[in-house]
This record gives C-alpha cells, sequence and structure tokens, in this order.
C-alpha cells in the first residue's frame, strides 16, 4: 500500500488497523543497531557504523527520523481528532520517554552494582556520584540533570516531545518561519554556547538547544519540506556537492585513525573546521548528516521493494520499537563491554559479543510487535 505525503509516494503497511513508513523504521532500526555497536568500549565493529567515516553518526539520523515520524504521527491525528487529542498523545509520549530513562537508570544502578559490586566500572558508566550520594542523584535525575554514559539523548527527546505540540501549531501557523526560527535558535548556541545545566557539572550532552535544529528540520520536512525541495534534492548539482561533502568528511575523519593522512592536513584547515563539537551539533556534523541524507535519498528510490527482506524486517522490527531498543542497547553494550575486557578482546568474541547483541535487540522487538498486535484486540482492563 501506498499513501502520499507532500506529493512523495512512501511505501506503508496495515498493521491492524495502524499504517508506518517502512522506510523510517528501517533507518531508525539500522541507526540503533549502530549505536549499540558504538557504545561497546574495544571493539573493532563500530568501523562498520558512521561514526568512523565522516562528522556525524546516527544519532543525527535518529533524532531527524524522530521529528518526520512525529509530525506524520501528530499530525494526522490532528486532522482526524483535532488539538485536544494531538497535545494528549504528544505529552504522552513525552511522559513515556521520561519514565523509560528512569527505569533505565535503575538497571543501569543495579547492573553495574551488579558486576562491580559498587566500586567497579563507575567511572566508565558515570555512576559513581549515585553510589556515594544516591539522595542527591535520584532528584537530579529525577528532573533529567543527571544521565550516566550513553543516556543522554533520552532527556533531550523528553524536551522535544513535550515542545511538540507548540512545534505543530507554529508549523500549521507559518512553517517557513517555524524553521527560520529554530535556525536562528541554533545559529545563538553556536555563537554564544546557550545550554542546558546538567548535575553535577557541565551541561547535557545532547544540547536540546542545538539538536532542536534537526527535529524541527525533520517535522517541517515531512509538512512542506519534501514538496518544496524535491527540486534541488533531485539536482545533479545537490548530488555533487554532497558527495563532495561527504568525500571532505571521509578524509578527516581517517586521519583521526591514521597518522600518515593526519600529517598532510593543513594548519589553516585545521584551525577552520575544529572544534567538531557533538554536544552543540556542530555545522560540520549538521552539513555531513544533510548531504548523507541527499546522497541516500537518491539511491533508494520511494517505491523500492527492498524492505520485504529479512534483513530490512529486522530493522523495521526494532525501527517499531525504537525506545525499548535504545534503552535494551544501553544495559547489552555495557555487558558487551564487560566481556570484552574480563574475557576476551580477539575480534572473533567481538563477533560475537556485538551479532549476539543484535540478534536480542531482533528477538525481543519482534516479541513486542508480535505481543502488541496480539494485545489490541482484548479488552482494556483499566
Amino acid at each position: 500500500i501506498e499513501v502520499v505525503t507532500d506529493h512523495l509516494q512512501v511505501p506503508m503497511v496495515h498493521l491492524d488497523g495502524d499504517r508506518r513508513d517502512l522506510r523510517l523504521d528501517a533507518c531508525r532500526g539500522l541507526a540503533l543497531w549502530f549505536i549499540f555497536l558504538d557504545h561497546i568500549p574495544n571493539s573493532s565493529l563500530d568501523w562498520l557504523t558512521l561514526r568512523n567515516y565522516g562528522f556525524s553518526d546516527a544519532s543525527e539520523v535518529f533524532v531527524f527520523v524522530s521529528g518526520y515520524t512525529c509530525m506524520l504521527a501528530y499530525g494526522g491525528a490532528l486532522r482526524e481528532q483535532g488539538w485536544s487529542t494531538t497535545v494528549v498523545r504528544a505529552l504522552r509520549r513525552a511522559w513515556e520517554i521520561y519514565a523509560a530513562f528512569l527505569l533505565l537508570l535503575i538497571a543501569y544502578f543495579a547492573l553495574v552494582w551488579l558486576v562491580g559490586g559498587g566500586h567497579r566500572y563507575l567511572d566508565e558508566t558515570n555512576t559513581g556520584v549515585f553510589f556515594e550520594n544516591p539522595g542527591a542523584v535520584i532528584v537530579r535525575a529525577t528532573v533529567m540533570q543527571y544521565t550516566p554514559v550513553n543516556t543522554d539523548i533520552l532527556p533531550t527527546f523528553v524536551f522535544l516531545h513535550l515542545a511538540f505540540p507548540g512545534l505543530l501549531w507554529c508549523l500549521t501557523r507559518g512553517a517557513g518561519l517555524t524553521l527560520a526560527a529554530s535556525l536562528l535558535l541554533y545559529l545563538m548556541v553556536q555563537l554564544f554556547s546557550w545550554h542546558v545545566p546538567a548535575w553535577p557539572r557541565g551541561e547535557l550532552y545532547f544540547n536540546p538547544l542545538a539538536w532542536q535544529l534537526l527535529f524541527v528540520f525533520g517535522a517541517w520536512y515531512a509538512y512542506e519540506g519534501a514538496s518544496r525541495l524535491r527540486g534541488i534534492i533531485q539536482s545533479r548539482a545537490a548530488l555533487l556537492l554532497a558527495m563532495l561533502y561527504l568525500t571532505f568528511g571521509l578524509a578527516v575523519a581517517l586521519s583521526w585513525q591514521m597518522s600518515a593522512l593526519e600529517k598532510i592536513m593543513p594548519n589553516w584547515l585545521s584551525a577552520l573546521i575544529y572544534p567538531i563539537d557533538k554536544s552543540h551539533l556542530a555545522p560540520m556534523r549538521l552539513l555531513h548528516f544533510l548531504s548523507l541524507a541527499v546522497v541516500v535519498s537518491r539511491l533508494t528510490p520511494p517505491d523500492w521493494h527492498g524492505l520485504m527482506k529479512p534483513g530490512m524486517l529486522a530493522m523495521i522490527r526494532c525501527g517499531e520499537n525504537s525506545l525499548a531498543m535504545y534503552c535494551l542497547s544501553i544495559l547489552l553494550s555495557f555487558i558487551g563491554s564487560i566481556i570484552l575486557v574480563g574475557v576476551s578482546n580477539t575480534i572473533a568474541m567481538q563477533v560475537a559479543v556485538s551479532s549476539g547483541g543484535i540478534a536480542l535487540m531482533i528477538a525481543a522487538a519482534t516479541l513486542m510487535t508480535w505481543t502488541a498486535k496480539q494485545d489490541r484486540p482484548g479488552p482494556k482492563l483499566f
């Protein structure tokens, strides 16, 4: 089944009354696999992910796709059910992410204590402060000012979903002006380092004041940007510029790992592009993601039927349950790092740990999708 969104045909599937964009779920699923691999230290398999081949990584993909899918989901609800239902649904999703963040912290603390006895792996996970002062940590975590390692993006998603009803209202009143305001806020972050403070020091790693631009851009693209940018994206000039920038990003990223390439990088270029800050979504990262999006959109036609292949279906299942799979990936990546450090760090073990973790994510996601389909016809007990 196909639907048309802003004159862009998107392959969809009908599941018990719900229509989902399979390409978006596949992108989210692949991003989740990449995030899992990137979060395992001392593993060579992170060379399979985006991180080592340019300025951006799976995080940009995840945030953009989330903004896009929010507009598809809540924009459709707005047309069919009105503002009150749409606002309630968006706020409920923000609550679900917030609850998942708190439950993940509980599981994280318990896992660190079980494998480390409360005195090992504290620095690696940024959980030492919890075992020293649990009361203060609970309070700060409740207001999303404290985040252990790799959980940083969840508070940012809470903020973005809380703000989405207002964003949706602004987009329906003036989409171009809304995008311009989002860009202006992003520029203020780059110029004046505006940020959201964290505890016990510093700021939230994924600064929502900066990363909101990708989220807003995704929502704007789903609302009207697809038709407005169609001519630009399909032009040869855009494709050529995107490929040139991706080639440049590849050369710079490889210079971080290869001393021979690092030596030939001119000093003036280093002074121009560094620092490439992830926390504030540096412009180099943003441009790299946009270039990657242009190339991928040209290489994957809207009516692509490869989504039915087993590997793609596995990605789709993980993408359908992205919040739960992200939380599971955090715990699995920590367990994987313990195995590699404490048991063996051979290539064979790295492959086993990585493939085993992804297999567990696929199995859990498939089970969640199956149980959700079975539960829908049943009575609501509460």
